[in-house]
């Protein structure tokens, strides 16, 4: 039995560990039916123990073996009293509050987690239509979004065992007692004090043993319920978060000190908690500084400036076949340097539109246009606009699919790629806006989005002489017979063309 025991123990605190360190609630998916598992090995534990307690409780302390008999002595501790109390205070922690807590939260997270699943594959979608990732990662993704709904459907399950667990071994322990003393005292007639202290002990060692696992799995239940996705450890998000603001130490440290001050308090306790604060913050403070005076000393790039030259036929370009003209304020969107991802968003566009058409499309040339409105682009086929909207870059776009369950605080708007509608919500309120059933995309994919739509219906438009010739090359390369007889001998490029053109419209 107390390897049985000293394995259960080890076990709980694998399990414990593993939730401290996963990433994300995923990471651990099987956790549901490791829950389930451990909890029924605890009580077939507890199953075995109290047949060892009742039936040979009456030789002494040590019959269910070391692990029992050395809880039940750490905690009694020659008080039986004491024990009692301490063992149901320890089930009251279990039972009360971190089992009825983790087990609302995996309610909660279910609910919402379903609720968010169509506003989520949407933003798949939108995203595989801007061409931000390709059909592999969208099926990935999609497999994560339905795997974290059956993840908290199962958790919000898996509670219920935790929750019989604690409540059983309530009940164990008042079986083990007057079961115990029933049998000690009528059938090996062991004087009422003796029983006592023999079953007593043994009964609080057997549920320590039992408890002690259980609330510690209900605390890693607890952990991973309330698990934020990151792509750090908990730890260090800890440490960033609740220490990394010296403001915050440096107020505890004041009032610390303060009351350390005070005739009749702790003073040295207060003052040392006091003095460990305060130099904290100032650690923390230093530490922000120093990387501050990094960033300002890093070498910045400086653009030369061209040389001066003649004016050419090369300074009078060609029309572009695909434009996008962007007001001022869009700027950083499509500057690197700035962080803006717009440039990355229409070269995934690009690739997604070539592979659907079957010919290279065109670059996009993207150039400011101060007669716009500074929230404002405009796409343009030929020189000619096909296409503009007014977005905002320092927030999110949260489109209505046609079922959502509230509202949003915002700016009103429709979708400009499909005339949803549509609010412009600040980012804090991205995680909201999804739970509620929007999808959201920032201001780089609504433009992406945008400018694919109108590719798409206006494809015929966009291949030439040029593009066909491209295409009949590359298909000599496999069949130059049929090229050879087909153009131009039997067609003209011209007709080829218009021919795909009739396809494509």
């Amino acid at each position: 039995m107390d390897m049985f025991f000293t394995f259960n123990i080890t076990l709980s605190l694998a399990i414990l560990m593993v939730t401290v360190y996963a990433l994300r609630p995923l990471d651990f998916g099987v956790f549901p039916t490791v829950l389930l598992v451990t909890t029924l090995l605890r009580l077939a534990l507890n199953v075995a123990s109290t047949r060892v307690v009742l039936l040979n409780g009456h030789t002494g302390t040590a019959a269910a073996g070391k692990v029992i008999e050395s809880f039940g002595d750490f905690v009694v501790g020659g008080n039986y009293a004491v024990g009692l109390v301490v063992f149901s205070i320890l089930v009251i922690i279990n039972f009360v509050v971190v089992t009825k807590g983790a087990g609302r939260v995996s309610e909660v997270s279910a609910r919402f987690t379903l609720d968010a699943m169509p506003g989520k594959q949407m933003a798949i979608d939108a995203d595989v239509n801007a061409g931000l990732i390709t059909q592999d990662e969208a099926r990935t993704r999609r497999e994560d979004v339905t795997r974290e709904a059956d993840f908290y459907g199962a958790m919000d399950g898996a509670s219920k065992f935790v929750r019989g667990d604690a409540i059983a071994g309530i009940l164990i322990l008042f079986i083990n007692i007057i079961g115990g003393l029933a049998i000690g005292t009528l059938q090996f007639d062991l004087p009422l004090a003796d029983a006592l202290r023999n079953y007593t002990l043994l009964t609080i060692g057997d549920g320590l043993v039992a408890q002690i696992p259980s609330l510690v799995l209900s605390s890693a239940t607890a952990i991973i319920v309330t698990r934020v996705s990151g792509e750090t450890k908990m730890s260090d998000q800890v440490m960033s978060q609740l220490f990394g603001n010296p403001m915050v130490l440096g107020v505890v440290g004041a009032i610390m000190t303060f009351m350390g001050l005070i005739p009749g308090m702790p003073n040295f306790a207060f003052l040392t908690l006091g003095v460990a604060a305060s130099a904290g913050a100032y650690y923390t403070w230093k530490h922000q500084q120093q990387e501050l005076v990094a960033a300002e000393e890093a070498p910045v790039e400086q653009e030369t400036s061209p040389e001066a030259r003649d004016l050419s036929w090369e300074d009078v370009g060609p029309v572009d076949i695909i434009g996008l003209e962007v007001g001022y304020r869009l700027i950083p969107l499509v500057d690197r340097t700035q962080g803006g991802q717009m440039m990355d968003r229409i070269k995934g566009v690009r690739k997604k539109l070539s592979q659907e058409l079957g010919f290279l499309i065109q670059p996009v040339h993207i150039r400011d246009n101060l007669e716009l409105a500074p929230n404002a682009y405009r796409i343009l086929l030929m020189g000619v606009p096909v296409g503009e909207a007014e977005i905002y870059p320092d927030r999110e776009l949260a489109i209505n699919p046609g079922r959502v369950f509230g509202t949003l605080q915002g700016v009103e708007t429709r979708d400009p790629a499909f005339g949803l509608e549509a609010v412009w919500i600040s980012p804090s309120e991205r995680d909201n806006a999804t739970t509620l059933g929007y999808t959201v995309v920032d201001a780089s994919t609504v433009v992406a989005t945008h400018l694919s739509e109108l590719l798409q219906s206006h494809a015929h438009e966009l291949i030439g002489h040029e593009e066909v010739q491209q295409l009949l090359d590359v298909l000599a390369k496999n069949a130059p017979k049929l090229v050879e007889d087909l153009v131009p001998k039997t067609l003209s490029i011209g007709i080829v063309l218009k021919v795909l053109q009739n396809l494509l419209e």
